[in-house]
């Protein structure tokens, strides 16, 4: 179980929650929602033990298994199969055991022979402990149904994608929750956004996994099927209030319940004001007569009591004004890569290939996961260099780089000073207006990077590009982490974008969006006019 009393979090002196108690139970499966920049990935930092409130306490009597949004760096000179198996311990055990088989074939005295034979048993009995073999069966069927194939379990961490790196993450804390009983009820798992990075196939086996799992869950997440089919509780982290409200039901009762407390909250408002409205306008006539001032004085201070003692009414959630730039001229073809390849180790991802992409083209890269879609685009955007070929800038190139991990963010850096950096011409007010309508304003202007939400930072990311002038725009997962009402601005901008567009994401209402004219298949690089056939193949890449 996971207890939180007296909890108060706050971004810098905005308070998020104050003076809350909290309980996770086994068995509970919460869906933890609110808008962006509500505080959601705060809360389930301090419940993982990650970060310390501003007051109050957390204890955790069970283990607990937390994916945040960003992917841990960790070791980046494992495997990806050891990373996995580290979270029970094998991975040690499997190393040993292959490092003793090597010195016995190689040992030729009977007593060291012996002596050896003695320690394999003794390192296989504790592996047979904590599962054995079966439990190595046991995360290789995690790792599949997750998308992470034989091939990429045997990469090291540090050449595998981001989100590669996040599936591994999500494999390793399923496959450790499970450590104590076989079914996990002495585990809570903690999950931001789960779904980022998965393809179709492997979201439907997350829903059925933590549907059926006996431990507690808590959930951040905007994919509306997984709350839907997974959660039997909602905490709604209200940004205005700065409050949790709890509902103790499915997400289908939730909506409806939310809906209708919303009325409520509105209706009491509203005779709240009337009242007050009243009371004050008799306090004015009365407070004209000195014989009833004190009466006036009295009715003044009922009606400021009558509406402090009102919860807020929840305003509309705020959607960021997201408008992609208005490109700079620029020649025909701004931008073109010939013959790139790329390896890491000795695994190749992807070998002569070759694009152009001529001014206003809209062009989609597809490939399954571990393609190099995602390092396709960092080599167009020069943040990594090819080991053969080269990206040739046109006439009049001006690059827009968008990157699924944020990777174009400092996290050490102020939410100001990383737009500055992205527009350093642009005047103060013009840098305010813009971060204002990206609903960035006041104190969070002074927020470091690095401790926003996987939203804010998606937000900021595109701020930097919407203050530039870019022509050509790489975008890798644009809509991830981002709540409906700003993912449906995103792709408004994407439709009404006038420059060139090399898309990467999973989303296939993107896809839609962007109206490609072209599409290239990774790894053969294999370029294709675009065909409705191919929105299949986006959920699987």
């Amino acid at each position: 179980m996971i207890t939180a009393t007296g909890l108060e979090l706050r971004a810098g002196t905005r308070i998020l929650l104050a003076d809350t108690a909290l309980r996770v139970h086994a068995g509970d499966r919460i869906g933890l929602v609110g808008r962006n920049g509500a505080g959601k990935t705060t809360t389930l930092r301090v419940l993982a033990g990650e970060s310390l409130p501003y007051a109050g306490s957390v204890t955790a009597s069970t283990p607990i298994g937390y994916l945040p949004q960003d992917p841990r760096e960790g070791d980046l000179e494992v495997t990806a199969k050891n990373r996995v198996l580290s979270a029970r311990g094998l991975d040690v055990l499997v190393a040993d055991l292959e490092k003793v088989q090597i010195r016995m074939a190689e040992l030729t005295d009977a007593a060291e022979l012996d002596a050896a034979t003695r320690q394999y048993g003794r390192i296989e009995d504790r592996f047979a402990s904590l599962g054995g073999y079966a439990a190595e069966s046991e995360a290789a069927r995690i790792c599949s149904n997750l998308g992470l194939p034989d091939r990429v379990l045997a990469q090291q961490m540090s050449t595998l994608s981001g989100g590669q790196r996040r599936r591994v993450e999500l494999a390793r804390i399923l496959f450790g929750a499970r450590a104590e009983d076989g079914a996990g009820s002495g585990t809570m798992l903690l999950l931001d956004e789960p779904t980022n990075h998965l393809d179709a196939d492997s979201i439907v086996w997350l829903r059925d996994y933590l549907r059926l799992f006996s431990g507690g869950v808590v959930i951040i997440s905007h994919d509306v099927d997984l709350l839907a089919a997974v959660v039997n509780k909602v905490w709604f982290l209200d940004a205005v209030r700065g409050e949790l409200d709890p509902y103790n039901m499915s997400w289908s009762r939730y909506l409806e319940a939310r809906a209708t407390d919303e009325q409520r909250r509105r209706r009491e408002r509203a005779n709240a004001e009337k009242k007050a409205s009243a009371l004050m306008a008799q306090a004015a006539k009365l407070g004209a007569k000195a014989t009833k001032a004190a009466a006036a004085h009295q009715m003044v201070r009922r009606a400021e009591k009558l509406i402090s003692g009102l919860d807020d009414v929840r305003m509309a959630d705020k959607v960021a004004k997201i408008r992609f730039p208005q490109p700079a001229a620029c020649g025909r073809t701004p931008l073109t890569a010939e013959g790139l390849s790329k390896s890491y180790g000795s695994l190749e991802v992807f070998s002569g290939v070759d694009l152009a992409i001529d001014r206003g083209s809209r062009v989609v890269v597809l490939g399954l996961n571990g393609a190099g879609k995602t390092t396709l685009l960092r080599l167009l955007g020069g943040t990594e260099r090819p080991d053969t070929g080269e990206v040739v800038p046109g006439h009049g190139l001006k690059l827009g780089y968008f990157a699924q991990e944020h990777d174009t963010i400092d996290p050490d850096a102020t939410v100001w000073e990383n737009t500055r950096h992205a527009a350093p011409d642009a005047g103060a007010q013009e840098l305010r207006n813009l971060l204002g309508s990206f609903m960035f304003t006041g104190e969070q202007l002074d927020q470091a990077a690095g401790t926003l939400s996987g939203g804010e930072k998606t937000r900021l990311a595109l701020a930097g590009l919407v203050s530039s002038a870019a022509n050509v725009l790489l975008l890798d997962e644009p809509t991830n982490n981002l709540d409906p009402a700003s993912r449906e601005q995103v792709l408004e901008a994407l439709r009404s974008y006038a420059g060139a567009v090399v898309l990467v994401t999973h989303d296939p209402g993107a896809v839609v969006a962007l109206q490609p004219e072209r599409v290239i298949l990774l790894p053969d690089g294999t370029e294709d006019h675009w065909s409705p056939d191919y929105l299949d193949l986006v959920e699987l890449a």
